[in-house]
């Protein structure tokens, strides 16, 4: 993000909108915006001093300064890094018969049996995995080697092939917990909208419009994944709060039941369940 009036940088410069999503597998479902001028590893580490457990992310070296966390790293983004090794024709079609092509199919493979394990328990889902995505990240880790060994003039695929073999440990840390996703898909569905929205508005002017902005986007995405009618979460909250007189402040668990995963909320501010 580009905040214009952040003291001691240039308006051109960019600053950062950190987002933490909590689990597909955690009873509270929130999305929370955190701006920041820097990109810096203090950032989550100060975001994440009281989190204790597993964190899914990708490769950025600053999450290693987050305490008492296990790294679990996002197939998505090795994917990706394969998708871009692959050849292209004159007309932009995928060159057939590639290595990236063959570490693409292996990774697809594996987002295939993990679609078909959603609806197991998390105990359930540990199992399985242990038997079919063991052999199927086994069997991937030992291509990514002879694949490696080979001579290749191709950048991208020789990055892809490290990106893996640096990080190996981490990307098989969902194999020992069922609550784990392989990818961190989820969260980057909620950044999607901020980002294609920033190609509208551009940039913050300031440090506090650049705070209001994640402020703004915490109870959207929030409310999206608590599947809420958006417009009426907002209208409700606007309606509402102000009958409070501003007690909340020195009370502020009287917020709880108005927060986007409380079930105290009115059911026509909600999505219609039925499929």
């Amino acid at each position: 993000i580009q905040c214009n009036k952040e003291e001691g940088k240039k308006a051109s410069s960019e600053s950062w909108m950190w987002v933490i999503q909590s689990a597909a597998s955690e009873e509270i479902r929130a999305t929370y915006f955190h701006y920041s001028r820097s990109r810096s590893g203090d950032v989550p580490k100060e975001l994440l001093k009281n989190f204790h457990g597993y964190l899914v992310t990708d490769a950025y070296a600053g999450y290693e300064k987050v305490d008492d966390v296990k790294r679990s790293l996002c197939w998505s983004h090795l994917r990706r890094y394969f998708i871009e090794s692959i050849p292209l024709d004159n007309s932009g079609k995928e060159l057939p018969g590639s290595k990236g092509e063959e570490g693409r199919e292996f990774i697809n493979l594996l987002f295939y049996m993990e679609e078909h394990s959603n609806t197991l328990s998390p105990e359930e889902r540990k199992k399985k995995r242990q038997t079919g995505a063991k052999a199927l990240t086994d069997a991937f880790w030992s291509w990514v080697e002879r694949t490696s060994a080979i001579p290749t003039t191709n950048e991208k695929l020789t990055k892809a092939l490290a990106y893996g073999l640096n990080h190996k440990e981490q990307f098989q840390t969902f194999l020992e917990d069922g609550r784990l996703e392989i990818s961190n898909n989820l969260c980057e569905s909620h950044i999607r909208p901020f980002a294609t929205a920033r190609r509208a508005w551009l940039f913050a002017d300031t440090p506090k419009g650049a705070k209001a902005n994640a402020v703004l986007y915490t109870l959207v995405e929030s409310a999206r994944a608590n599947e809420l009618k958006v417009y009426q979460y907002l209208d409700y909250l606007l309606t509402e709060l102000p009958e409070l007189d501003y007690a909340y402040l020195k009370d502020p668990a009287m917020l709880d039941k108005y927060l986007p995963w409380s079930a105290e909320l009115p059911d026509e501010i909600r999505m219609n369940q039925k499929k």
